[in-house]
């Protein structure tokens, strides 16, 4: 079919073993600079985009111009709303912060993800 693309799937059996690209300093880090690396897996139209994240511990600040999900495949972090509630998440939860949510992220260890922004 003339000008259609043909779609694959993405088959990443462990997140681990994935070789990232440094992608510099957290900018949204709020003491000690957060290393970050990263791989973009897919991207679509407009914000669409799915991908692998790590970052070291430390706490930033949030607020989010897109909705995000997303799974840990390693690490341990607090996640406090303003003006709402503490949550804590660990290896192998997943949670979903829409657009507009902004909050304290602490990683109290190097955070590994897998995500999606839309």
């Amino acid at each position: 079919m003339p000008g259609a693309s043909s779609l694959s799937a993405a088959v990443i059996p462990d997140p681990k073993s994935v070789t990232l690209d440094d992608w510099g300093p957290l900018p949204e880090a709020t003491g000690a600079p957060m290393a970050t690396e990263g791989k973009k897996l897919w991207a679509g139209d407009g914000v669409l985009e799915v991908g692998i994240w790590r970052c070291a511990a430390g706490s930033s600040r949030w607020k989010f111009e897109t909705n995000e999900s997303f799974t840990i495949f390693s690490g341990r972090m607090t996640v406090t709303e303003d003006g709402g509630p503490t949550l804590e998440l660990t290896s192998g939860d997943s949670a979903i912060f829409p657009k507009g949510w902004s909050g304290v992220w602490e990683l109290h260890e190097t955070v590994l993800k897998v995500y999606t922004v839309f």
